[in-house]
């Protein structure tokens, strides 16, 4: 058993301990004594390599707070985060160095691409700023990349701008393995697609995970985090009320919260 315990905590990649993030809020008066907002309330979850992990709750509830925090984006208030068995914060070059081995999809593929950029230079981009790559190795890198999320080659000499919402948000994964991250934190992927591109961009997600890569996915939606995650957190007004595996807890939730949010009482 001792050793089956310490297995599980090799493979533990992302871990949080109490951790609490808080906003200062606008005052309405010069000399009034500051108030913060609690968006994110004593959670503590592990995240494991290779899983992939749901982020779930209505609007404004804390999930892309707390996702945030994890990738070193959004210091919390207390609390720890560990990032494959070190402290993320425990110094200014702890994060840095973690961020080389995470990467975020953000919500609007269009909002995070230059549309003036072909996707050889756009795919490439990321690669060429980092650096330790010579000309032949980006090219190469590229061309896979595009082929892993389900465009061609030929595609590499196209404006991003000519492609759909959907090919825009897997040409934003395709950069981001190109950095061959340990985890990928996806915020809403596919909140502005149609149901195809939704379902490319799914199975994409669900290639990624497969590749042994960790990732955490945001979202309100519980059926496609029910489609994508192995396990999910579902968060409610900054705390995470329950968490479990992903088909556990959407067919048998033991947080009330969590079935009100199932039966669409929160919309």
């Amino acid at each position: 058993m001792r050793q089956e315990n310490l297995k599980n905590n090799r493979d533990i990649l992302l871990e949080t301990r109490n951790l609490s993030v808080e906003f200062p809020m606008k005052k309405k008066f010069f000399f009034e004594k500051q108030k913060m907002l609690s968006a994110v309330s004593d959670v503590s979850i592990q995240i494991r390599k290779g899983e992939t992990f749901g982020l779930v709750g209505e609007s404004g509830c804390g999930k892309s707070t707390f996702a945030n925090a994890t990738l070193g984006f959004a210091k919390p208030r207390s609390g720890e985060i560990y990032f494959n068995g070190q402290p993320l914060y425990a110094e200014k070059k702890s994060v840095q160095e973690a961020r080389l081995h995470m990467q975020k999809i953000f919500q609007d593929p269009a909002s995070s691409l230059n549309p003036r950029f072909t996707v050889r230079e756009a795919v490439c981009e990321p690669m060429r700023i980092r650096g330790g790559f010579d000309k032949n190795e980006v090219e190469q890198k590229a061309r896979e990349m595009i082929t892993a999320v389900g465009l061609t080659g030929k595609d590499l000499d196209r404006y991003t701008s000519q492609f759909s919402g959907g090919q825009q948000q897997r040409l934003c994964i395709a950069r981001t393995l190109a950095m061959s991250p340990d985890v990928v934190l996806f915020d809403e992927p596919c909140s502005a697609l149609d149901p195809i591109s939704t379902f490319a961009v799914e199975e994409t997600i669900r290639s990624i995970a497969d590749s042994g890569i960790c990732v955490a996915i945001v979202t309100h939606n519980m059926e496609q985090a029910t489609r994508v995650s192995d396990r999910t957190a579902f968060f409610y007004m900054g705390d995470m009320v329950e968490d479990g595996p992903t088909k556990r807890i959407f067919m048998d939730p033991h947080d009330e919260r969590l079935a009100d949010y199932l039966s669409g009482r929160f919309g």
